[in-house]
């Protein structure tokens, strides 16, 4: 009888937790990431704030840490005129759909306690991920139209 409740507390507890495809993705981006290029899907010059903090240029070559056992991580800006410095955050991968591999990346900054100020997140498509590279794609609607980010990561 405690052989049958131990195999079902068992089935029960793995039944919860996340898909293969996930905890995949969680082993493949732990570690250190520096965001190379941003660049739009539509030619023009934009005036872009990610992640309500700074610059498309204030963001590119930004180092990222990603601690996937409790879902926190740090970015840093370092670009020289911009608001330098680390920055928390905690993150969730999601599947959309099991079978095609889709997923979404939520990222929510944080204080360095892991409580975030205004509890705003962002949702993101997780479009690449590797053991070598990673793209986030943000879709926006501007005049009206799709306005894609593209966010391309390489580990360090």
């Amino acid at each position: 009888m405690k052989q049958i409740t131990t195999v079902l507390f068992l089935s029960l507890l793995f039944s919860c937790g996340s898909s293969k495809t996930v905890r995949q993705s969680e082993k493949t981006i732990k570690g250190q990431w520096v965001l190379n290029t941003i660049n739009y899907n539509q030619p023009g010059t934009y005036n872009v704030s990610l992640l309500n903090d700074a610059s498309k240029e204030c963001f590119e070559q930004s180092t990222w840490q990603f601690i996937p056992n409790n879902n926190t991580g740090i970015y840093t800006i370092n670009t020289p005129n911009c608001n330098t410095g680390e920055r928390n955050f905690n993150f969730t991968i999601q599947e959309i759909d099991e079978t095609t591999g889709l997923y979404n990346f939520l990222l929510k900054p944080t204080d360095a306690k892991g409580n975030s100020e205004t509890n705003q997140g962002f949702r993101l498509k997780l479009a690449q991920l590797s053991d070598t590279n990673m793209r986030w794609e943000q879709t926006l609607t501007v005049d009206g139209k799709p306005f894609t980010i593209n966010m391309n990561f390489s580990k360090l």
